[in-house]
């Protein structure tokens, strides 16, 4: 069910075990071939799949595209909230659908920048209500809960990176119009953190001057319908876990 399609009393008449799913993505550069919504296309798109797949056994909000994306802010285009706001905005979010009674609540995210935050987000919450033993409060990306098949589908990364081989091969399946340019003439960035096992401080523009980090050279729509089936798959059986919660056991 997609909750910005119903009616005050709809809502109020289902569930309050029902899963509720909470997509976050981002509005940020993603290199010179594609657009500043990807993120939020993308994740778009895997939970359009997953509605499909689950029709009225969970509630679908609307999808939040404002993201933490200061670290891209060296790229013009971006709009990002800091992350104490971003913080408050998912903990607000979450507080808002425990008031109305529900208890399942799955961030969906499709934006690396929100992990960080989005995790302390639901921490903080859990915090917050921690004499409730019926509460259950996830973050996931949508690229955990799935495992492309790397070989079958010749990707050349192992995993996603930022407008990168998995990401354009998405936007080719999806929306091939807004991958603009030659992409075949694009360069791998391989940019890892520096000074590991530490974590470093840094800015997107540290790590890439074009904004993108991996092989976009290497996708096609192929592999994006891949990457799309193999993520909303995943998505959908982890949903189904949710569903199955018995609702006060730790697993």
């Amino acid at each position: 069910m997609l909750l910005a399609e119903l009616s005050w009393p709809q809502v109020d008449a289902l569930s309050r075990d029902i899963p509720v799913v909470i997509p976050v993505a981002a509005l940020e550069q993603h290199g010179h071939h594609m657009p500043v919504f990807t993120d939020s296309l993308l994740c778009g798109e895997v939970v359009r799949r997953v509605h499909e797949q689950m029709q009225d056994r969970v509630l679908f909000t609307p999808l939040m595209w404002l993201g933490n994306s200061h670290h891209h802010m060296d790229f013009k285009g971006t709009i990002s909230a800091s992350p104490r706001v971003y913080i408050d905005l998912l903990h607000d979010l979450a507080e808002d659908m425990l008031t109305h009674g529900f208890k399942r609540l799955f961030f969906v995210n499709g934006h690396g920048g929100n992990i960080i935050p989005g995790r302390q987000a639901i921490f903080e919450l859990r915090q917050k209500h921690r004499q409730r033993k019926d509460l259950l409060l996830l973050f996931a990306s949508y690229w955990d809960l799935g495992q492309p098949d790397v070989a079958k589908y010749k990707l050349m990364q192992k995993q996603v990176q930022h407008a990168c081989e998995y990401e354009t091969s998405m936007m080719l399946r999806l929306r091939p119009e807004l991958v603009t340019g030659d992409i075949t003439k694009l360069q791998t960035i391989e940019a890892g953190f520096g000074f590991e096992p530490a974590y470093r401080g840094w800015t997107t523009n540290d790590r890439s001057d074009t904004g993108h980090i991996g092989s976009p050279q290497f996708a096609t729509a192929e592999k994006g319908e891949h990457l799309f089936a193999t993520y909303s798959g995943g998505a959908a059986e982890f949903l189904d876990k949710v569903e199955a919660w018995d609702g006060s056991t730790w697993e």
